[in-house]
């Protein structure tokens, strides 16, 4: 799936849970990734923050470093010394049981630590982390590899956060830097095609063997009523049609709070795209390119999403039905292009508790005001994404490579 740099295949497919070799291997896989992605940028590169809900790449890379030596390493690793009891505070995000923390929208202020003490303190933990792990009693590992394992998958979400949003930063600049110059977009199928979505009771949620976050559970039922979903994501042509007909000038088209975020922003195109003598053209992480209207339509927000959907007289699907779509194989590039927005608010599903403690928070508190997006992205980590995986952002979110696809009722 990811385009912009090589990834492991299924970076840890589940083994023996005593295997504390084969966990070792795999963290130090997830942690290379990380690394890869930050090759290309330079030390200025990697400080810049672009916007509040945007974060240094330097932040990044130390922000999950500090999550295994907050969570494994300090309650678990005898004898263990930090690496600098300072970045407790600096690179702690939202743990609010886990301490107090550096303002959000001041990350890029934090010149210092630098970026080679950042990768210093990546090789203290990983070093630490490996050894406890390698020594560690089957027993051991039962309290150790659930904590592991989130981690790791934590640090694949910040994987594609730093994609995103270096990219934001680049939009910024006047020079148009380039991320990758070999960057090719990841094929996409494209056609007017919708396929039947059965009405009738579905189970919703994770089931089975593997990993998923607790936003996944419990598993539940919803009520899907009949529909077509269309087997293909939104193209810049068919968003080239919408714009030419007035799509971002009427207000009728629109949420009340997606066209006060259009006045006040200026929107008259996904994010990134620029009009040069009437040619339209995008930032990718290959820099500027011309638009492909064929290309799946990418960094759109849920309030063009909607708006479109309403243009078109059709809608965004619920995420009950684009994961039942998903797991029936009744759409295309599901996975691997662009995240999809549905109509869905990001709620609990029935039953669901948040854990105790700091993990607990992980999920449950950021259970308002977001949409839920599905799928997953040309810059998700390979091995990341499922049929029950519930992406969220903010209705106005669009540095994301967030799509859409739609559902007919008539």
């Amino acid at each position: 799936m990811l385009q912009v740099v090589s990834a492991a295949r299924r970076p840890f497919a589940r083994p023996r849970a005593d295997d504390g070799k084969f966990w070792a291997s795999a963290y130090l896989g997830v942690r290379a990734e990380t690394e890869r992605r930050a090759a290309p940028l330079t030390v200025e590169d990697q400080t810049v923050q672009s916007m509040p809900d945007a974060s240094p790449t330097k932040w990044h890379r130390a922000h999950t470093t500090w999550f295994f030596e907050q969570f494994l390493l300090k309650p678990h690793a005898p004898g263990y010394a930090e690496f600098d009891p300072r970045f407790s505070f600096l690179f702690n995000s939202y743990y609010v049981a886990a301490g107090p923390r550096h303002a959000r929208p001041e990350r890029g202020m934090l010149t210092r630590p630098t970026v080679h003490n950042v990768t210093a303190y990546r090789a203290h933990v990983d070093a630490a982390l490996i050894t406890l792990l390698r020594s560690a009693s089957r027993e051991q590992l039962e309290v150790l590899l659930p904590v592991v394992e989130i981690g790791m998958h934590h640090e694949q979400q910040h994987q594609e956060l730093l994609l995103t949003d270096i990219l934001h930063a680049f939009a910024q600049n006047p020079t148009d830097p380039v991320y990758n110059s070999t960057w090719q977009p990841p094929a996409a199928k494209n056609g007017s095609d919708y396929t039947h979505l059965p009405a009738g009771i579905r189970s919703i949620g994770f089931e089975g063997e593997g990993f998923c976050f607790d936003n996944e559970l419990p598993v539940h039922q919803e009520l899907l009523r009949e529909g077509r979903i269309a087997r293909n994501l939104v193209t810049n042509g068919e968003w080239l049609a919408f714009m030419a007909d007035g799509g971002y000038t009427t207000p009728s088209l629109w949420l009340s709070d997606g066209w006060a975020v259009v006045e006040a922003q200026g929107w008259n195109a996904p994010g990134y795209w620029r009009s040069t003598d009437g040619q339209w053209s995008s930032l990718t992480p290959r820099g500027v390119c011309p638009i492909d209207p064929a290309a799946p339509v990418l960094h759109v927000s849920y309030y063009e999403a909607d708006a479109f959907a309403r243009w078109k007289g059709q809608d965004l699907p619920t995420e009950a039905e684009w994961e039942v779509a998903a797991r029936t194989g009744l759409i295309d590039d599901a996975f691997g292009v662009a995240w999809q927005w549905t109509r869905s608010a990001y709620l609990a599903y029935p039953g669901y508790r948040a854990a105790e403690g700091a993990l607990g928070e992980y999920n449950g508190k950021f259970m308002v005001n977001q949409m839920v997006l599905r799928g997953s992205s040309l810059a998700t980590p390979d091995g990341h994404a499922r049929p029950s995986y519930r992406n969220f952002f903010p209705p106005p979110a669009r540095w994301q490579f967030s799509g859409l696809r739609l559902v007919d009722y008539r």
